[in-house]
Order: structure tokens, then C-alpha cells, then sequence
């Protein structure tokens, strides 16, 4: 495998398996049943609790897969346990003609979707068709990781090739759905994924960079202009085309986590219950300013400034700590700032945090996670 570098600029991108990627309203209802790999093919839905008994969307998908309909999986919860993945594997494994997974909703159910089919594949030696309807910005359909919590609460991941959607549909209608402030959180975890991309050492110029700069300007852009509209179909599209441009295009060259805002998204969120939009407006900004202090990162983030609206000024450092306090003044402005204590988390659990976020309970890196994490609350 080669490796993306700066200097010299080189390297390679390596497509994953994803086929086709709808968008727009009514995409679902007109072309899911099209995308089926067979006219045999047995479809199994995994979602939430609140799509399916709250909302039309499921049985609406139901309705459209008339007899492929194998069943429906709905109790997957926030941050996906893993007892849930037990259950919803074992209905799949006990009908052989299921050869389609079908994921509605954010992460927890896509990201369980491809556990299940990572499960599936260590018994019986076959991946499931995935194809994926997002109702969050989350973009966990972009990747071939899937995390999910143990029994002992901590998050734990699987990654495959094949564990990537084959489809994806962004459909405006099935976001209509979705609370509007788990909507915008969400959208500030695709801003995550399109800056930690900007300085991930092993992240091609094209298309992850290039696409990940499109999707920073989209975000600041569109995630206004919902909270002033929620029910723009077009800002709510925009906003979709975003959140894919994140993450779509990181390829399967990309060499371990994405980076350390992600890390303290991991060591917050299902040890302490937050979501992961939410972890993600507390920490972003703040990594943003001090990723600002190495000169080859501070080099790829002070690339953003013109497309959020700012000019550069020569001055990497200050440019890469400039965008830093763009993204803390987007959460505010949208109604999104907030403190660790905000979510009962106490003071006292800084160096846990700070240790699960690093891998270590010393050494400089530590030393400054653990000051960033006491600025938080």
C-alpha cells in the first residue's frame, strides 16, 4: 500500500465497494427496490426504537419491500451494546435467504448493520449486502469500521472492506424525521471528520483533502441556514452532500484513527452516555488550537480559513488557531455549547478521559490532553 505524503506530494486512493450513493426527496421510495442485488434477494431492516414507533419511515421501507421483507430488527440503542448486536444476529442467522441488511437511522443502526454482517461473515464465511438510509449527519455509512459497546462499556470497533455500504440513499424526507438538534450536533461530528482528515498524515490531497475542504465550507454554510429553516429540503440535501464529502473519500488508505478529537469522542461518549455529535462540539474546536501548535498540521487546517469566509494571513499557527475559534463560535451560535458537567461528568474523571484518549497516563501528549479536557468544564 502507498502512502499519501506532502512532501513531495504523492500517493494513492483506493476506492471502497460502495456502488451508488441517491440523493434527494422521495430517492427511498422510488429506487430501493431497484437496488437489490437479485430479484431473490431477502432484505432484514436494522433501526431505533423511535423510527420505527414513532415515525412512518420503517414501515414505510417495509410497505416498499412487500415480500423481500425478512424482518425488522428495532431496539438498537445509542452507542450500539452489544447485546443488542446478539440478538439482531441471531434473528438474521436463523433465515438463510436473508442476503440484505438494511440500516435506518444514524449511527448506532448503521454501525451495528455492519457488525452484524462482520458477525455473520466469521459463522458462515458471507457479507451482507448493505444498503443504508442515514437520517443523521453522522456519516457512518462512509466507512469500513463499525464501533459498538461491550459488556464492560467501552467502545470497541471491527473493520473489513466489505463492512462499506454498497448503497447509500439521502433521501430529504426520511431527515425530516430527525430532531432538529440532534440533526445539527450530528452535523458538527461531520465537521470532525472533514478537519481531522485535513491533517491525518496518511489522508490523500485527492479526493479525501479536497473533498473534506468542500464538505467544511458546506457545513458552515448550510448548518445556519437549518436552524433558521428545519424543514428546507434543500438545505437539509446540501447539509447530506456534506456530511458524505466528510468521510466518503477517505478510501481504504487511511491508517488508523482519524485523529485526537475523535480519540476523546470515543473516551466521552459511551463511557459517560454522550452522543457523539455532542462530544464532538466540545472537543473539535478546542484540538483545532492545539493541532495549531504543530507546524504540519497547522499547515493543512490554515487551508480552511478562506472557505469558511476568512482570509489567510501567512501565518500557518495563527490561521489553524483562527479556524479553532470558528468552530467553538459555530457550536455556540447553534445552540450547541456545553461543559463535561453539563453531562455529569466530574472533574475527577479528567485523567481517565485523558488516559483513554492517549493510550498513556503520562508523557507530553497526555499532559496537554489533559489540560485541553480540564477546559472543558
Amino acid at each position: 500500500m502507498v502512502d499519501a505524503t506532502n512532501n513531495p506530494l504523492s500517493g494513492l486512493w483506493k476506492n471502497t465497494q460502495v456502488e451508488q450513493v441517491y440523493y434527494g426527496p422521495d430517492c427511498v421510495n422510488k429506487h430501493l427496490v431497484d437496488t437489490l442485488p437479485s430479484s431473490s434477494s431477502k432484505a432484514f431492516i436494522i433501526t431505533g426504537s423511535s423510527l420505527a414507533e414513532k415515525t412512518q419511515l420503517v414501515s414505510q421501507v417495509e410497505k416498499l419491500l412487500g415480500e423481500r421483507h425478512a424482518g425488522t430488527f428495532s431496539k438498537i440503542k445509542q452507542h450500539a451494546p452489544v447485546a443488542d448486536l446478539d440478538k439482531a444476529t441471531e434473528q438474521v442467522q436463523h433465515d438463510s435467504t436473508i442476503d440484505t441488511i438494511i440500516s435506518i437511522g444514524g449511527g448506532s443502526p448503521i454501525d451495528s448493520a455492519k457488525a452484524i454482517s462482520y458477525r455473520l461473515n466469521e459463522k458462515s464465511q458471507k457479507y451482507l449486502y448493505h444498503i443504508t438510509i442515514p437520517t443523521t449527519l453522522s456519516a457512518a455509512e462512509c466507512t469500513m469500521m463499525a464501533g459498538y459497546t461491550n459488556l464492560e462499556g467501552k467502545k470497541v470497533g471491527v473493520a473489513h472492506p466489505r463492512l462499506v455500504p454498497n448503497v447509500i440513499f439521502y433521501d430529504a424526507k426520511f431527515a425530516l424525521e430527525t430532531p432538529s438538534r440532534l440533526w445539527i450536533s450530528t452535523g458538527i461530528r461531520a465537521l470532525d471528520h472533514a478537519v481531522e482528515t485535513m491533517y491525518h498524515p496518511t489522508a490523500s490531497e485527492s479526493p479525501a483533502r479536497q473533498m473534506a475542504i468542500n464538505a467544511v465550507s458546506g457545513l458552515f454554510t448550510h448548518l445556519p441556514k437549518y436552524k433558521e429553516d428545519s424543514k428546507n429540503i434543500d438545505h437539509i440535501t446540501n447539509l447530506q452532500l456534506a456530511s458524505y464529502g466528510s468521510l466518503g473519500f477517505i478510501g481504504l488508505n487511511l491508517k488508523g484513527g482519524l485523529g485526537l478529537s475523535h480519540s476523546l469522542g470515543y473516551a466521552l461518549g459511551s463511557p459517560y452516555g454522550i452522543p457523539h455529535g455532542i462530544t464532538s462540539c466540545l472537543t473539535l474546536g478546542h484540538v483545532v488550537k492545539l493541532k495549531a501548535e504543530d507546524p504540519k498540521s497547522a499547515e493543512q487546517l490554515a487551508r480552511l480559513l478562506p472557505f469558511i469566509g476568512h482570509g489567510r494571513t501567512g501565518n500557518d499557527e495563527a490561521d489553524a488557531t483562527k479556524l479553532g475559534d470558528e468552530i467553538l463560535n459555530l457550536v455556540n451560535n447553534l445552540g450547541l455549547a456545553s461543559r463535561l458537567g453539563d453531562h455529569k461528568v466530574g472533574d475527577d474523571q479528567a485523567p481517565i478521559v485523558a488516559k483513554l484518549a492517549t493510550g498513556s497516563d503520562s508523557g507530553v501528549l497526555y499532559d496537554k490532553v489533559l489540560q485541553l479536557v480540564k477546559t472543558l468544564y
